[in-house]
């Protein structure tokens, strides 16, 4: 019984404290950098349009979208510190020996900000995944917000398509404000999530959608 409910309270907080921060973030990042949610929304016009709502067939034509997201996910990833390792034999990880029976943890927060491995690590650069089909494989063991290999998170496509669409949906509908003046930094911690307090926002509906708004 104890083994259910601890499994259970897994699926949930993985599931929805991991995605509603990666909304907030973005939400955040995108009030912060205005060329960037422009860019964003320009796309979403010209392929959704507002004669209706985006849906979740839209997303395979917004490859910015989807952008935005992994670079929020870059900077802030939901969860800083993947599930611990086990080493069950001693080792040699990075030129570090590693003794059996050693509890390791993968920092992605250090990994995304990594300098040798990121341009300008630091800055918000959506543009930095408009990568091709065929070179998606160049971020392998560099963008991790889901982990890697067998103990991957088993539910990243599902999740990010969660977010995606959510987002989507967000910027389509809405102009969006932060309540009050804030530093991206302050509002990071580096708990368990990327979340330290929740985000204020106003948000307004866009005149051309308040009718597709109102029959929801």
């Amino acid at each position: 019984m104890m083994a259910t409910f601890i499994l259970l309270q897994v699926v949930f907080i993985a599931g929805t404290e991991t995605s509603s921060t990666t909304i907030q973030w973005v939400i955040r990042l995108l009030v912060a950098h205005p060329d960037t949610l422009y860019k964003l929304r320009a796309d979403i016009d010209n392929k959704v349009g507002n004669k209706r709502l985006l849906n979740e067939s839209d997303l395979n034509k917004l490859p910015y979208l989807y952008c935005v997201v992994n670079e929020t996910m870059r900077l802030y990833p939901p969860v800083p510190l993947l599930l611990p390792h086990f080493s069950t034999e001693d080792c040699i990880v990075g030129g570090y020996d590693v003794p059996k029976n050693t509890l390791l943890f993968v920092n992605a927060w250090a990994i995304h900000r990594d300098p040798k491995v990121w341009e300008e690590p630091d800055k918000f650069k959506p543009e930095r995944f408009e990568a091709t089909e065929g070179e998606t494989e160049r971020f392998n063991y560099k963008f991790v917000p889901f982990g890697m290999g067998r103990r991957a998170c088993p539910g990243a496509d599902m999740g990010l398509r969660a977010v995606s669409l959510a987002l989507g949906a967000l910027i389509q509908c809405f102009d969006w404000q932060i309540g009050e003046t804030e530093s991206l930094e302050e509002s990071y911690n580096s708990r368990m999530t990327m979340q330290n307090k929740p985000l204020k926002a106003v948000c307004t509906p866009r005149e051309d959608l308040v009718q597709h708004l109102s029959n929801l």
